[in-house]
């Protein structure tokens, strides 16, 4: 009788290796980098570039959790929302006398509240999807930062809080240091622990993984659990470095934060993509509109530029697709 082996890894080849998607990401990263600095002297200065890190890494943080979000073929569009009831909250808890350092905790509290009942939502009412039931919550969390604060500011938080947005360690900015050690313990999670294995088995038929025993609704629980954790530590660090908040902050984040991960080679059908894409992407789109920003292109040029982009996302691994099948032809 023959033998049969099933392997688990595809076959290491240097066309296979070259040939993935976030090569293609670093080379349109090289590509800014080459635009940006023919467009502005100012652009490759090392300084500059360091300091820049500070302004879009904020919202990068919830791209980590949605990486995983979308490998399971689901969305969450309440993570702005999230954002600003987190930050209203810890504002108006320490305006109201409460030390700062307790409401920085209220403020994780908060978010990992708001995530856990996003996750049971959806958990506990199958027929509704999650992006039906995210909007729900997207609504309900900026009213309720609404109602907190109505349509004023709050802020004079303690000077020590600033360091979160614009402080540096050893010369590299305090956020940019956060963010690695976030991306790597993501990515560990995704890559390297059964965790990670699990989500893309329930992204590719979650059916099938429940009858496999796996505990989905537990999974998917603490997946936006995460989602939510994630986006209270994006409070915290934009609203340092606002230093003030309101209940419209976080506008949108919700959108570019997908665009970042669906830009990264996360399938939104589930179960295909890699942390690193994500990352990349991050990047990407980040450097690109610091460096537009510095000659004074138009916010609705740049939405055109990410449109394109994630056009030229979903549309390449179609044609690649489609050419590997009319070879085998």
């Amino acid at each position: 009788m023959e033998q049969r082996l099933i392997a688990n890894k595809k076959e290491w080849t240097l066309k296979g290796f070259f040939f993935q998607w976030e090569w293609l990401l670093v080379l349109l990263l090289a590509a800014v980098f080459v635009m940006n600095s023919n467009l502005s002297d100012y652009f490759l200065d090392s300084a500059n570039l360091r300091d820049a890190t500070m302004g879009f890494l904020d919202k990068a943080f919830i791209v980590l959790p949605m990486v995983f979000i979308i490998l399971l073929g689901d969305i969450d569009i309440s993570v702005g929302s999230i954002v600003a009831l987190c930050s209203v909250i810890m504002a108006d808890l320490y305006n109201h006398g409460l030390p700062m350092e307790w409401a920085m905790l209220v403020c994780l509290a908060v978010g990992t509240l708001s995530g856990w009942i996003n996750g049971l939502l959806i958990v506990k009412y199958k027929e509704l999807s999650a992006v039906i039931v995210t909007l729900a919550t997207m609504i309900i969390y900026r009213g309720i930062a609404y109602i907190l604060l109505e349509d004023q500011a709050s802020g004079k938080f303690p000077s020590w809080f600033k360091f979160l947005g614009w402080g540096y360690v050893g010369g590299i900015p305090f956020i940019l240091i956060a963010f690695v050690f976030f991306a790597v313990v993501f990515w560990l999670l995704l890559h390297k622990t059964l965790f990670g294995r699990i989500l893309y088995a329930m992204g590719n038929n979650a059916t099938a993984a429940r009858f496999s025993g796996i505990q989905v609704d537990r999974i998917k629980l603490v997946v936006f659990t995460l989602a939510g954790v994630m986006s209270a530590i994006t409070a915290l660090f934009l609203t340092s470095r606002m230093g003030s908040t309101r209940p419209n902050i976080a506008m949108g984040y919700e959108l570019e934060v997908i665009a970042m991960v669906v830009l990264g080679g996360i399938s939104t059908a589930g179960g295909k993509g890699r942390m690193i894409g994500a990352i990349l992407a991050v990047f990407l789109i980040g450097f690109l509109r610091y460096g537009l920003g510095l000659v004074n292109v138009s916010a609705q040029m740049l939405l055109i530029v990410l449109g394109l982009l994630l056009i030229l996302s979903v549309a390449i691994p179609q044609l690649k697709q489609r050419f590997a099948s009319g070879r085998k032809k």
